[in-house]
């Protein structure tokens, strides 16, 4: 092969491969350009559904409760595929914190093509996911559903720990703290903080909580702050600079620590571990940010049919939780397009029933057609589930999210380390 044979051949090798990599460049900009337009308001469902068939969305949520893993597995991921074209992937986490850390780590390496397309997030991870602009954007009033059935300005739902939400994340459930107790163990459960403080010293070894960060510890913390320290009303607005004194706090805590399990010299790991304690009769409460719990753990035969529930006096704390998409999603309309159907009225009353999760949905009751609302009326919620108008009674707000670390922080220095 002469020369001039073996230059034109390398020209035209060249030549293809320039040409090869301005087209990957504008396949790219065209995906970005696509991404952007999903946001504009113009863009109609139809065309986010069409880009959305056949794409696998990866959603990282808390595995540890086996009812929301299956909810998600066997109900909503195999409706989500026949009725969308949407492949929903479960990725199970222990922490969301720790999903944080990792798109932190993605934006700092100016990482594009994350893998993460939905979180379960609120509260704490929120705000530093809006405030490190880990957050895809504003898509909120793009689901025809959210649109629908969700009362977007309500303030429990608008305001996440003191957030604004301004649509960067949309509510998927509304939970309650509660305690959970065996009744053929106790007859009367304690009404305040106070009295269960006296039941333990009456009972000791019976009861203890999970260590914070642990979301249902932290929570326990929270409840047990608003009692010492005279209320939640002190607390509604966020600040910058937390000044409070919280020794009242840790007073009860250190007080109540020597008649807890084990003599309060180590705490359970997580809320999953309580849950075993109390089911092998180790100790005879355990607690759970989801008023439903223990008629689903009835039903699945992990509690004893005598297990009840009961919220104090003085109220428990309840709160929104939220769906968002990071900024780095490679599937941003499948991330809508699932997200929009877990708000469907078929998927929020599936997941009030206690055979799937029992929890309370985010959908504004008033918006359903007639049909849901009968189906509303009719849910049977399960023998160990106080009634919605007894919880709503008892119900006090979140504290704002920058109250959250400082809190668990200072449960590891003034009672974990004392």
């Amino acid at each position: 092969m002469n020369k001039r044979v073996i230059i034109l051949l390398l020209l035209i090798s060249i030549l293809m491969i320039v040409l090869s990599g301005c087209g990957n460049q504008n396949q790219t900009e065209q995906t970005q350009t696509s991404s952007e337009n999903l946001l504009e308001t113009e863009t109609d469902w139809e065309t986010i559904l069409k880009e959305a068939e056949g794409q696998t969305v990866n959603f990282h949520m808390w595995g540890g409760d086996e009812r929301y893993n299956r909810y998600i597995d066997e109900f909503i991921a195999p409706k989500l595929k026949e009725s969308t074209g949407v492949v929903l992937n479960r990725v199970a986490i222990q922490d969301t914190k720790d999903v944080m850390n990792k798109l932190n780590n993605e934006k700092s390496a100016n990482k594009t093509d994350g893998t993460v397309d939905i979180i379960w997030i609120n509260g704490e991870n929120f705000k530093l996911a809006k405030e490190n602009e880990l957050l895809w954007g504003s898509f909120a009033s793009q689901l025809p559903n959210v649109n629908q059935y969700v009362d977007i300005n309500a303030p429990d739902i608008q305001f996440d720990f003191g957030q604004n939400t301004e649509g960067y994340e949309v509510p998927w459930g509304k939970a309650q703290f509660v305690f959970i107790y065996d009744e053929s163990n106790i007859t009367h459960p304690p009404t305040s903080f106070e009295e269960l403080g006296e039941w333990m010293e009456e009972n000791p070894g019976k009861f203890t909580y999970p260590a914070p960060p642990d979301f249902t510890g932290s929570a326990f913390v929270r409840q047990a702050l608003y009692e010492t320290t005279g209320g939640y009303e002190q607390y509604l607005e966020p600040v910058n600079d937390i000044e409070q004194d919280f020794t009242p706090l840790w007073n009860y805590l250190n007080e109540i620590e020597p008649n807890l399990w084990r003599n309060g010299e180590t705490y359970p790991e997580s809320l999953a571990k309580l849950d075993q304690l109390f089911s092998s009769g180790e100790v005879w409460m355990t607690m759970a940010y989801d008023p439903g719990k223990a008629s689903s753990h009835i039903e699945q035969g992990l509690f004893p049919d005598t297990t009840r529930t009961f919220v104090l006096d003085g109220g428990t704390i309840s709160n929104t939780h939220y769906l968002s998409i990071p900024y780095n999603s490679n599937h941003q309309a499948g991330a809508m397009v699932a997200i929009n159907y877990l708000l469907s009225p078929e998927a929020q009353l599936a997941k009030m029933d206690p055979e799937h999760w029992g929890e309370g949905m985010a959908l504004d009751p008033s918006k359903l057609d007639d049909v849901d609302q009968k189906k509303l009326e009719e849910l049977d919620l399960g023998i160990a589930t106080l009634p919605a108008e007894q919880l709503a009674e008892f119900k006090v707000p979140e504290i704002p999210a920058n109250y959250v670390k400082v809190l668990e922080e200072g449960w590891f220095e003034y009672v974990a380390k004392r």
